[in-house]
């Protein structure tokens, strides 16, 4: 098993932090905008702050380099191409979506049995 080459690791994580940002932006600065300042109004919560949004660049650059790193790592095991890649994007997601329950609370109103499973 080789070794991790880490400025190629940087490098592409920063490529990767710069389309994650430009994806947020659409997402959420021009698609979503609307929806996202009646949920903040709806919640009784002030507009994203400059501050916020400066985070949540960092957050992605952040996240851009774990993913390269992530893939650079199991890439001597699954091989390299873009099946390795997905499966890098999917562990980093199933990481994120724990991370994401592990520090959040469901809302107050919601009861023992309000989840997905009850809905079905």
């Amino acid at each position: 098993m080789g070794k991790i080459n880490m400025q190629k690791v940087l490098i592409g994580g920063l490529i990767a932090g710069v389309v994650l940002n430009i994806v947020d932006y659409v997402l959420y600065g021009v698609v979503l905008k609307a929806q996202m300042a009646a949920a903040m109004q709806a919640l009784g919560k002030p507009p994203i702050a400059g501050n916020t949004i400066l985070w949540f660049v960092f957050l992605d650059f952040v996240v851009g380099v774990f993913l390269v790193w992530l893939y650079a790592a199991i890439r001597p095991r699954y091989g390299a191409g873009p099946a390795t890649a997905v499966k890098a994007g999917l562990a980093a997601w199933f990481l994120g979506g724990l991370v994401n329950a592990a520090f959040t609370r469901p809302p107050r109103n919601m009861g023992a049995g309000a989840g997905m499973g009850a809905r079905m």
